[in-house]
């Protein structure tokens, strides 16, 4: 439990899509929340998506809302963030982070137990 991989980041094209997928050991519907931040060269780890146990309807930053669609695969143990219509600025690194208990700001990437390593998105002009 608390392994977290994450697949999918690379090089696209401005209004390209990607789709980043992170496995955890053990199911995904054991963390209470499971959430991809973003952190870009310079600048905070940033909260774009997150998936709560106990909720099927994931939460968006408004940054990304309309464009990312997060799920779950359970048959996978993963959960996947569909990115399109991609733009520069969300050129970062794509981390992937879990929480065991109820933690009540769930952008606040300070009260996640479990990271991945993080996989880099690179949107090109």
């Amino acid at each position: 439990q608390g392994r977290l991989v994450e697949f999918g980041g690379e090089l696209v094209q401005s209004g390209g899509s990607l789709r980043l997928s992170c496995t955890a050991s053990g199911s995904a519907s054991h963390y209470y929340a499971i959430a991809w931040f973003r952190q870009a060269p310079g600048n905070e780890r940033e909260g774009v998506s997150y998936l709560l146990s106990v909720d099927s309807s994931p939460y968006y930053a408004d940054s990304v809302k309309g464009r990312f669609t997060l799920s779950r695969d359970d048959t996978k143990n993963a959960v996947n963030l569909q990115m399109n219509n991609l733009k520069p600025e969300d050129t970062a690194v794509y981390y992937c982070a879990a929480a065991m208990n109820r933690v009540g700001e769930y952008l606040n990437p300070t009260l996640y137990d479990y990271w991945g390593r993080g996989t880099q998105v690179t949107v090109s002009s």
